[in-house]
């Protein structure tokens, strides 16, 4: 789609009504701009339009960036670390030394046609003078950008808008962190407490993930299979070209795991042996922060509490060519950091943290899903393991008719991807002790192995799941920990995809392109047969 004309901001200055408030709360502001255009300037008082970030020159030649501007925004206001990415531009293909038209985050957003969002966000924000009313716009609007990203995903209006395909994960994150940016900088007409504008964030963050419109049928013999995916993530560096001011290409990353959720949203497939499926999804960020809050559990627990699912599955990427199925998922946690840059237990001089005693490097559960309250090193236990029918889901043959993406070296050419029992993992045989010792490495690719595999000493402290110990390991430890403590005997383990981070040869700066789009389309199909296979035994 064609960008609005630029336009360069003049001046920011406050306006009588911010002055007559009383509190101490920052002034709304009125942009004094001079648009390209009668229409541009019309649209731009009603914050239809994204403009550059204050850490880029404002000039008729800057990059459209994606955060918003409007008269009850107050852009003095500091933005989160992934919001302040939403203004990352790339380098030109064509030309490294110079930068792109738009920020990375605005094509993500247009490229889905998804650009009134936002806008329409904030005209309503701007009319709204209540905190009810204020929640209820919040919980309204992250309902739509949800649906408006599964409808999308699934061509259910079809054509798709946006020149990216339906099958693109990453517009949603954007969008979703350009309304949460809009939320940080709003300037209310009535007192509103940093408390409550945290809380707000949080409503839009979680119900935009999916995360409150998860209904199954009532009745019937369905099975009730939800799943997680995750949002973009290693966002921040590579090639930068020359372009001053450029930003490095991994912001192009997308999740598979994010794109099977969305596909799988609210659908239905009948088995071959005649079951029916009932299928639910939400999206999980890729923060510490988070996940100690709750997001998994409050998501996922009152479904088990229920007894409303019969499985419940976690996906992520992890890379190469094969599917690997977690058997054990570790405790042990925050040796890299998170998109917010949250890194709760980072390496000492090289070397990894003790887990004894040390409640930053262990997944902490809150009290309300059983805590405990205070750190004990065995409460929750240092490892769960998976109840994933792993032999069914090998023996199916999913990636049979899937079609094989440029650049695939799984060396079975008959099939997308392979699929493997992911047994090995890392542990402290002694938790009072540095040494790590990894059991089972590598994992036979033949199913049953020859041997069985060696499971974690039970005196042992987890160091890394099969998955490792970043978030994506952290979810399935989560997600089978709520089975075992709610008694639960359903089918609750780990996906690992394949990585999707493939572009065609010598493409360094191009939002998308046909190889990156080919192992998205392949990784979401055969993980979409392999959650059948799951929904069928469940």
């Amino acid at each position: 789609m064609t960008p609005l004309a630029a336009m360069r901001i003049l001046h920011i200055e406050p306006t009588p009504l911010a002055a007559a408030r009383q509190g101490a709360r920052p002034m709304a502001r009125r942009l004094i701009t001079r648009p390209a255009t009668a229409a541009a300037a019309a649209l731009l008082g009603l914050g239809l339009v994204g403009t550059a970030g204050p850490a880029q020159a404002a000039t008729a030649s800057a990059p459209q960036g994606a955060t918003l501007t409007a008269a009850c925004l107050d852009s003095d206001v500091s933005l989160s670390v992934e919001e302040s990415r939403l203004n990352n531009t790339l380098p030109r293909s064509d030309d490294p030394s110079k930068l792109q038209s738009a920020s990375f985050a605005r094509k993500m957003i247009d490229g889905a046609g998804f650009q009134q969002f936002g806008p329409a966000l904030v005209r309503n924000l701007c009319r709204t003078d209540g905190l009810a009313a204020t929640q209820r716009l919040v919980q309204q609007q992250g309902e739509r950008l949800w649906r408006m990203a599964v409808d999308r995903a699934q061509r259910k209006h079809g054509a798709v808008q946006g020149a990216l395909p339906s099958s693109d994960d990453r517009p949603l994150y954007w969008a979703r962190l350009q309304a949460t940016a809009a939320l940080r900088q709003w300037d209310p007409s009535f007192r509103l407490s940093a408390h409550q504008r945290s809380l707000l964030i949080t409503q839009f963050d979680k119900v935009s993930r999916g995360m409150s419109d998860i209904s199954f049928p009532t009745g019937g013999h369905a099975k009730h299979v939800v799943l997680s995916g995750f949002d973009p993530y290693t966002l921040d560096g590579g090639d930068v070209g020359t372009a001053p001011g450029a930003t490095g290409n991994n912001i192009r990353h997308g999740n598979p795991s994010g794109a099977v959720a969305l596909s799988l949203d609210g659908t239905t497939y009948t088995a071959k042996n005649g079951t029916t499926q009932a299928i639910q999804t939400y999206v999980l960020p890729v923060n510490y922060t988070e996940f100690a809050a709750g997001y998994l559990e409050d998501t996922v627990g009152p479904l088990m509490r229920s007894h409303e699912v019969t499985a419940s599955i976690t996906v992520s990427q992890y890379g190469g060519d094969s599917f690997k199925l977690e058997q054990w998922n570790g405790r042990y946690h925050g040796v890299s950091p998170g998109n917010d840059l949250s890194q709760p237990c980072p390496n000492v001089d090289g070397q990894a943290q003790l887990a004894i005693d040390n409640h930053g490097c262990n997944t902490q559960v809150v009290p309300r899903w059983g805590g405990p309250h205070s750190f004990q090193l065995g409460n929750p236990p240092q490892w769960t393991t998976t109840s994933l029918p792993i032999g069914a889901m090998i023996r199916a043959n999913t990636g049979k008719n899937v079609p094989r993406p440029p650049g695939d070296t799984w060396p079975d050419a008959s099939t997308a991807f392979g699929v493997i029992w992911h047994t090995n993992y890392t542990e402290f045989p002694d938790c009072t002790s540095p040494t790590l010792v990894t059991r089972n490495d590598p994992p036979p690719t033949t199913f049953p192995p020859p041997t069985a595999p060696v499971p974690p000493d039970p005196h042992s402290c987890a160091y890394a799941g099969g998955g490792g110990n970043y978030l994506s390991n952290e979810s399935a430890y989560r997600n089978t920990l709520l089975r075992d403590r709610l008694g639960l005997d359903i089918p609750a383990g780990h996906i690992h995809t394949p990585g999707m981070q493939n572009f065609d040869v010598g493409d360094l700066y191009r939002p998308s392109d046909h190889t990156f789009n080919a192992w998205r389309l392949a990784i979401v199909a055969q993980t979409n047969n392999l959650v059948h296979v799951v929904g069928a035994r469940s």
